[in-house]
């Protein structure tokens, strides 16, 4: 079979959710399923090179050196480029719903992350509205031939929201990078890294894009509460992550807090970086309002980290009772819960335990056989 994937997402080598899964889906793919011939739609101006790992006897690279912008542009006007005039595609795979115009020939299999854009367009900036619009992700999901859901939540959203037949929806869970895992706490890395950033007192880590979503302003909200505490005052709060859209509020936020000088703002990290920041933090925080799977969670777990998360969207899926999950605007439900995990080392090593036993449930090599079975059968 011939397998097109439209890679995009990749070309500008950016660390998160979607580029992880991609990456780790294709990663699996190409390794365990060589029965198959893959080429990669690679476009963009400003772009990195394609991966030298993927150089393979059996994959091919459509490498256009065109705007996307521009060429989302021609696709939505004109219905052009057909990219499997290119090459005798079978199946074409998006990992994520870039516009493509409907081939006549090769079958179209899109995965779907969440439908935030749907359920909180508020919570956007006006360009990214522009994008969503211009990508046209109902309709793209009314008219391709099946659908990948990250989790059952996002398989009932889409059924539900889209109007999409359940029969054309199939819900295959994300894996996890291996990258991710315990560490010695004697390791000298690591407690050099701990030294070098002068991470000696117990804090609380969050990871994501710094938007609205997120809900960054009540951790913080949270870990101002969580400071008065007896027990509590040493404990300080690490929050990674690149600046997304209307991350000013979050800023504010900290900037009013008393106890700012807690509080540290740590910008994109790398993946070593992460490795050492999951297995130095005493817990991670995710009340995230909408999420369609959910990844920075189970990194953390892989790392013995325990883990506090919001009741909503995908994430009880996911986590199950092996966090705690909490109302994410509910600020003394939140620090509670902190609380506990700082002072309550039984209830820590609960959640650790739960979340190495929950972590292992997820992989991306069963990730990869899944999503192969279901483009064989489209």
């Amino acid at each position: 079979m011939n397998i097109l994937i439209d890679a995009r997402l990749l070309t500008r080598g950016n660390i998160s959710g979607i580029e992880d899964y991609a990456r780790g889906v294709i990663n699996e793919m190409l390794k365990n399923h060589k029965e198959h011939n893959y080429a990669f739609f690679w476009s963009g101006i400003k772009k990195v090179a394609f991966p030298k790992e993927w150089r393979l006897e059996n994959v091919s690279c459509i490498d256009w050196s065109v705007p996307n912008k521009g060429l989302d542009a021609c696709i939505r006007i004109f219905g052009w480029p057909t990219i499997d005039n290119v090459w005798p595609a079978d199946v074409i795979w998006s990992p994520h719903f870039f516009l493509l115009p409907k081939s006549k020939r090769a079958k179209r299999v899109i995965t779907f992350h969440d439908l935030s854009p749907a359920h909180f367009p508020e919570l956007y900036p006006l360009r990214k509205r522009f994008w969503h619009w211009q990508q046209d992700y109902k309709k793209q999901a009314q008219n391709a031939d099946h659908l990948i859901a990250v989790s059952e939540f996002t398989k009932d959203d889409l059924i539900h929201t889209f109007s999409v037949d359940p029969k054309k929806v199939t819900a295959i869970h994300s894996g996890i990078n291996p990258f991710f895992k315990k560490i010695n706490p004697e390791n000298k890395e690591l407690k050099d890294f701990r030294i070098i950033n002068k991470l000696e007192n117990p804090f609380l880590l969050f990871v994501g894009t710094l938007e609205p979503r997120k809900n960054v302003p009540d951790i913080i909200r949270a870990f101002n509460i969580l400071k008065t505490k007896e027990g509590c005052e040493h404990c300080e709060l690490v929050i990674v992550g690149k600046r997304g859209w209307l991350f000013e509020s979050i800023f504010s936020e900290a900037e009013k807090s008393v106890y700012k000088k807690d509080i540290r703002f740590w910008g994109e990290a790398t993946y070593e970086e992460l490795l050492y920041l999951y297995n130095s933090a005493h817990m991670f925080v995710w009340p995230s309002l909408f999420e369609g799977f959910g990844h920075p969670p189970l990194e953390a777990q892989a790392c013995g980290c325990p883990v506090i998360a919001s009741n909503r969207s995908s994430l009880p899926e996911v986590l199950g009772d092996s966090a705690i999950l909490v109302s994410p605007h509910n600020l003394e439900e939140l620090s509670v819960a902190m609380e506990a995990l700082i002072l309550q080392n039984d209830i820590r090593e609960l959640y650790v335990s739960r979340g190495y036993e929950n972590c292992s449930r997820f992989n991306w090599k069963e990730t990869s056989d899944a999503l192969v079975r279901t483009l064989e059968q489209v």
